[in-house]
């Protein structure tokens, strides 16, 4: 099964990637992770990714594609999670297109809707284990109270420069620009399914699993 996981930044995706993964053995494609496994992986495109980045180059579409289909050509167990990709229209087409190169189709988009005022109070309040990644809020999941992660056990708790009220609505405008009209995209072929992200994260995961039961 492989599905998109659509919504703007500090929706939910990561965290309902990482349960989906858990519960559902798939995999989570992050543009990001992905970019930081290739630069220190060896491989061809490793490099290449590697001397984009040290020149402080844009990685382009063609490079995330390339790095895509190197999963793709892996063992991809329960299926996969694109998490942050596509971005644009001009993306989208080029997912399609190498899904169907490999013999395989996506099977729902999934678009995490949130009201603007209430993603930004709620992602000022949020910080994340800088071991594991565990994410935790000040209004709805506190650190724990020892200090210490309840996943990893670790203590080094961190909290994005760019998670303030200015730099977030920037972000949003960004992607309803630019991102946004993936759900138009998605819509006219079918595959769209909208659930509301913000609500307590085992009720959202509990929309997702209604949505992949069906499949």
């Amino acid at each position: 099964m492989n599905i998109i996981l659509l919504g703007p930044p500090g929706a939910g995706k990561g965290t309902q990637a990482r349960r989906l993964v858990d519960e559902r053995n798939m995999i989570q494609l992050s543009t990001g992770d992905m970019l930081r496994e290739a630069r220190t992986s060896g491989t061809e495109m490793g490099q290449v990714v590697a001397d984009v980045m040290d020149r402080g180059g844009l990685v382009t579409d063609e490079i995330v594609i390339g790095l895509i289909e190197e999963k793709l050509e892996q063992d991809h167990g329960g299926g996969f999670i694109f998490d942050g990709f596509p971005r644009t229209l001009r993306q989208a087409d080029a997912l399609g297109e190498l899904l169907a190169k490999h013999g395989t189709t996506l099977d729902a988009v999934i678009e995490m809707q949130v009201d603007d005022s209430a993603l930004v109070a709620r992602i000022v309040a949020r910080s994340t284990c800088g071991a594991c990644g565990e994410v935790y809020n000040d209004l709805t999941k506190p650190q724990p109270t020892d200090g210490k992660c309840s996943k990893c056990g670790a203590s080094d708790f961190k909290r994005r420069a760019d998670d303030n009220e200015e730099s977030l609505r920037n972000r949003l405008m960004e992607y309803y620009k630019k991102t946004s009209p993936l759900i138009g995209y998605y819509y006219a072929k079918g595959e769209l399914k909208s659930i509301d992200g913000l609500g307590e994260i085992d009720a959202i995961a509990g929309q997702i699993r209604d949505i992949l039961d069906k499949k």
